[in-house]
């Protein structure tokens, strides 16, 4: 048990790594009315991963945690996409890329759980 403890744990500590970091690049993009408007959604939905993730694993029941993981999943892709959209200099695309690329991996993760259960 303590081993599957600590795996929800870690994803859990990911997830929210993954939040702060994405709001560090959002502050850090060129202030235009696209990037305001998807830097907020990028926001929101970074910050719903881990926050679905959370609610997953207070589940009573199996059912209720596979719905949980796969909102945590349809958010991962949502993230992906603002991540693509909003504009950066070129000396973001390195941090936007190394986001996607986090952000990717959190999906599989996911996806992976909802395939075993």
């Amino acid at each position: 048990m303590d081993q599957v403890q600590n795996k929800i744990y870690d994803l859990g500590e990911r997830t929210l790594k993954f939040s702060k970091d994405v709001r560090l690049f959002v502050r850090e993009l060129p202030r235009t009315v696209g990037n305001i408007e998807d830097g907020k959604q990028v926001i929101r939905s970074s910050g719903s991963v881990g926050a679905n993730y959370i609610e997953a694993c207070e589940c009573l029941s199996k059912k209720d945690f596979l719905m949980r993981v796969k909102i945590c999943r349809k958010e991962a892709k949502e993230t992906i996409y603002w991540l693509n959209l909003v504009y950066c200099e070129d000396r973001q695309l390195k941090e936007r890329d190394r986001l996607i690329q986090e952000c990717t991996e959190l999906m599989k993760i996911f996806g992976s759980i909802v395939s075993k259960a």
